[in-house]
This record gives structure tokens, C-alpha cells and sequence, in this order.
């Protein structure tokens, strides 16, 4: 087993990561086990609102620099995330490069606990893409610093859920001019735990729910439980609606998909939804509005978040569901100024980042 602690000062200087200037990391953390078949990086982008949170994605990379890359720019978005939210958090997170055979998936994340663990808390891990409440009750056997496990109750999809529909009818109230959803078609796009529980929300508002999954299974269930109608999972971003939610893995809106889209809104779960940062400019002027990933998707942190500092579940549902309050700000000054909404959602979060980084 080997590990490695890499602060971006020493990498500037030996200029392996130069390609990862742009997020402005604190740190980066490596740990090789072969012997539990573990790969991983921690990203911490900034510990200045308090201790770097973020979940642990296990999937498949290409190769150890889009993993480098995917992580960085995730601890980025955490770290805007907490801003935002207002919740006593810093921005982080971790990959575990998905083996092409896990032998002992138990033993594989009580090898990543003793990985967090050495970071002696500015590191707090929980599930993402490709992770479950149970690869983090492994994670707990080996370290304190986990939130989202069956131990604590904290699982961060239904409430991930709760904020998503509360930012969505926020946009489609900025958008559309009413916040019910009833009878609009809503395109959703990854019907995983928080696509699911969004699906269940808004079908119980009455929303005409187009679904697409690489599993057909998940599918089928939606299909069966809301009536949602099945749409090939290349087709879903381009089909004609008034809310496209993009709920599975990153970059949806990219340089292919982003002159055929046929949405006014888009508001879903994924992370990293823009490919590229001028992805943003260019749904603003196509009068798409976007409402920022790390803003609406933020509800898993607060709950994992306050749900560490023992606050109450109702409580925790009321700060969720001001996300839509925060989104209404985004969108009002995105319109005043003329400005897309992801560059006045990162102004303003960098702007509270600066503010708790000076003496």
C-alpha cells in the first residue's frame, strides 16, 4: 500500500498537475492498495467555511488523468455548493477508480476509510455516483469522518430530491411565470436514487414525466409507477418539453447537445452539468434557463451538513427547500444584468469563499 499527499504548491512545481491550476485546490491526496484493488484521489478545494465534504464516486475512467480531473472539478462545485447553501462546509471530494473486478467490495471501502482517515477530518466522504449507503457503512468501521450511512440515517437522495423540485418549480416559475408543474412534460434524464425520488414528486404534482435510463429496469419501474413514457436515453436531452432534468453523470449540455435541446428550463440532480463554462453563455442566449447544478442539487449536503451538527429533520427540509428562495435570487439578477446564471451563481460564491479567507 502506498499513499501520497500532494499540497498544489508542490505541484506547481513539479508541474504534474498544471492542467489543474484553474480549480485552485488546497490539496490532493492519492492511496494505492493493490491488495484491496484500490485507486483513489481526494480533492480538497478549500477548508475555509470548515471541513472539505463530498461524496465518493467509484466508476470507470478512461485513464488516471480524467479521474484527476473529474475530481478536481467536483471539489470546486462542493465548495461554490456550501457557499451557497450556507451550510459550516468546505469543498472535496474522492474517486475510487472502479476495478474491472471487485473481489471484496467490503474490504475495497474499509481500504478507502483508513485512506480518509489519515486525513485527519479535513476530509468528510459520502456517497455519490457508483457508492451506496453500505459501501459507507464499511467506510465508517475504518473512520469517523463519514456522513450518509444506515448508522446515522443520513442518506442524502431523498432530500437531494426535495431540493431539486424546489429549485425546479423556482425556475419554472422565473421562466414560465407559474411554479406548478402540473401538466408540463418534464424530461428526466438518470432515474437513480435521486432521479427516482424526483420523478415520485413530480408525478404526485401531476407533471407529464418523459423518462430515460441506461437500465431498463428503472424504467420500467417509472413507467409502471407514474406513467411516465420511456425515451431512448440518446434522444431524452433533445426531446421537446418544458423541463429537462439531467439527473446521472456530468456534461449533458456540450457542444452536441446544446443546439438541440427543446426545453425553456433546465434543473436537475447531476453534477457538472455544462461540459464547458461557456455552455453557460450560450443556453442564456438561447433563452434556456439554467439553474445551476452545485445551487439546486444541494440538498444531500445540507443534509449530511446539519444533519452532523444534530439539527432536526424538519429543520433540514425547511433549509432545503430555500434553495428555490436562492435560485429566485440567481434568476433575478441574472435578468437585471443580463448575465447567465452560472457566472452569477459562481460570482457569488466565490464572493463568499473571499470573505471567509481574509484575516
Amino acid at each position: 500500500m502506498s499513499s501520497l499527499s500532494v499540497p498544489l504548491e508542490h505541484a506547481r512545481q513539479s508541474g504534474v498537475f498544471e492542467q489543474l491550476q484553474q480549480f485552485e485546490l488546497e490539496a490532493l491526496h492519492f492511496r494505492s492498495d493493490p491488495a484491496h484493488r484500490l485507486q483513489a484521489i481526494i480533492a480538497i478545494h478549500s477548508t475555509s467555511l470548515g471541513p472539505a465534504l463530498g461524496g465518493c464516486r467509484c466508476i470507470e475512467y478512461d485513464n488516471e488523468t480524467q479521474a484527476l480531473t473529474d475530481a478536481a472539478r467536483l471539489a470546486r462545485g462542493m465548495s461554490y455548493k456550501a457557499a451557497l447553501a450556507g451550510v459550516p462546509q468546505g469543498g472535496g471530494k474522492s474517486v475510487i477508480l472502479k476495478p474491472a473486478r471487485i473481489v471484496d467490495r467490503r474490504a475495497l471501502y474499509q481500504a478507502f476509510g483508513d485512506f480518509v482517515d489519515a486525513l485527519g477530518g479535513r476530509y468528510i466522504t459520502a456517497i455519490d455516483s457508483g457508492t451506496t449507503l453500505s459501501d459507507m457503512d464499511a467506510v465508517a468501521t475504518r473512520t469517523a469522518h463519514v456522513g450518509g450511512s444506515h448508522r446515522d440515517g443520513l442518506d442524502p437522495s431523498p432530500i437531494t430530491a426535495l431540493g431539486v423540485y424546489s429549485g425546479l418549480r423556482a425556475a419554472v416559475k422565473a421562466r414560465l411565470g407559474s411554479d406548478q408543474v402540473k401538466g408540463l412534460r418534464v424530461a428526466l434524464q438518470g432515474l437513480g436514487n435521486v432521479g427516482y425520488e424526483l420523478a415520485k414528486l413530480l408525478h404526485a404534482d401531476g407533471a407529464d414525466l418523459l423518462v430515460a435510463d441506461i437500465d431498463p429496469d428503472k424504467v420500467a419501474r417509472c413507467v409502471n409507477e407514474f406513467s411516465a413514457r420511456p425515451i431512448d436515453p440518446e434522444q431524452i436531452s433533445t426531446v421537446e418539453c418544458e423541463v429537462f432534468c439531467p439527473c446521472g453523470l456530468g456534461a449533458v449540455i456540450n457542444d452536441w447537445s446544446i443546439d438541440r435541446l427543446r426545453c425553456k428550463v433546465i434543473a436537475g440532480s447531476a453534477n457538472n452539468q455544462l461540459a464547458e463554462h461557456y455552455h453557460g453563455k450560450l443556453l442564456h442566449e438561447q433563452e434556456i434557463l439554467y439553474a445551476p447544478d452545485y445551487v439546486i442539487n444541494a440538498g444531500g449536503l445540507i443534509n449530511v451538513s446539519l444533519g452532523m451538527h444534530k439539527m432536526p429533520a424538519e429543520q433540514i427540509k425547511q433549509k432545503t427547500r430555500k434553495i428555490g428562495d436562492t435560485l429566485s435570487d440567481i434568476f433575478d439578477r441574472s435578468a437585471q444584468s443580463d448575465t447567465p446564471t452560472s457566472e452569477v451563481a459562481d460570482r457569488l460564491a466565490e464572493e463568499i469563499l473571499n470573505k471567509a479567507t481574509k484575516p
